[in-house]
């Protein structure tokens, strides 16, 4: 059974359901993690196989009989909540509606989204048109009918013209929201990074820390995508890279996972699957965590 979360170093990493959810949960325990993040379908396809509770509840059974404290699930690439076009704005919501239905049916802790692109009506326009989106989606029956779900915003790396790469403008999403009482904020430590945050030392996570409680409030920050960088500060480039072997490093790693005031979040690993020309690179970056968690 589960322990309490306070009592736990909240580890995991994004892995696959293509053998069944249940399987997913098989493959994070034998790789010792405590918290697990996947795809509930196909997450480059509009549609979804139906999810029903004769599927969900196999699934819920087996993680409350495993060390699974923190689960979450990520909505679909897809998935545009800033966009100025109506018929994919209205397809955006309705998709994410299903997300949250999905999240609700399998016990999810939270759902991590991206904003979306306002593809040139400019930044402003955007963060309305999210604001719009999350307004529609906390009238839906599935948010409601779904109360133990959290919805969490995550920062964006800042290319094109994405919204979120500032801590200031999910900012202005939460402040515009009627009721922002269920959302959250992921923090992407790669996305931060090539978006113009450094990490790379104690003093850097420090101060981007202060940013982020300055800007949104750290009572807000619940969840830590823990990626390293193949792209170096304020590229803007999306490129995750293993943990140690990019341009944040171990010792910026090292500095985000001990920080006194991040340390009892969940940390969710999403780095490439192979390393060094072997598909074995959970194991590796899960245990350069573990270690740099130690290092004093």
């Amino acid at each position: 059974m589960t322990t309490p979360r306070e009592a736990r170093f909240l580890l995991g990493c994004h892995l696959s359901i293509a053998k069944g959810f249940p399987r997913a949960i098989d493959e994070a325990e034998m790789l010792g993690n405590t918290a697990l993040q996947f795809f509930s379908h196909n997450a480059s396809a509009w549609r979804m196989k139906l999810l029903t509770e004769e599927i969900a509840a196999p699934f819920r059974a087996r993680r409350a009989d495993s060390p699974i404290a923190y689960l979450v699930v990520h909505t679909m690439y897809l998935l545009n909540l800033a966009s100025p076009d109506d018929d994919l704005h209205r397809r955006s919501v309705d998709a994410l509606v299903e997300e949250v239905r999905r999240a609700g049916l399998l016990g999810a802790d939270a759902l991590v989204t991206h904003l979306g692109a306002h593809v040139g009506s400019g930044t402003e326009a955007g963060i309305g048109r999210v604001v719009d989106a999350l307004d529609r989606l906390a009238c839906s029956a599935a948010w409601n009918e779904a109360p133990d779900v959290r919805l969490l915003l995550e920062n964006t790396a800042g290319a094109g013209t994405t919204i979120g790469s500032s801590f200031d403008e999910i900012a202005a999403i939460l402040a515009s929201l009627r009721d922002a009482s269920r959302l959250g904020v992921c923090l992407d430590t790669c996305h931060a990074f090539v978006a113009g945050y450094d990490l790379r030392t104690n003093d850097a996570v420090d101060a981007t820390i202060e940013d982020f409680d300055r800007a949104i409030g750290l009572d807000r920050l619940e969840m830590i995508h823990l990626n390293d960088s193949l792209y170096p500060r304020g590229a803007r480039r999306d490129r995750h890279a293993h943990i140690g072997r990019g341009e944040i490093g171990s010792a910026g790693i090292g500095a985000v996972v001990r920080h006194p005031r991040l340390r009892d979040l969940p940390f969710l690993l999403e780095t490439p699957k192979q390393i060094d020309g072997r598909p074995d690179a959970d194991p590796i970056n899960l245990a350069a965590v573990r270690a740099l968690r130690e290092d004093a």
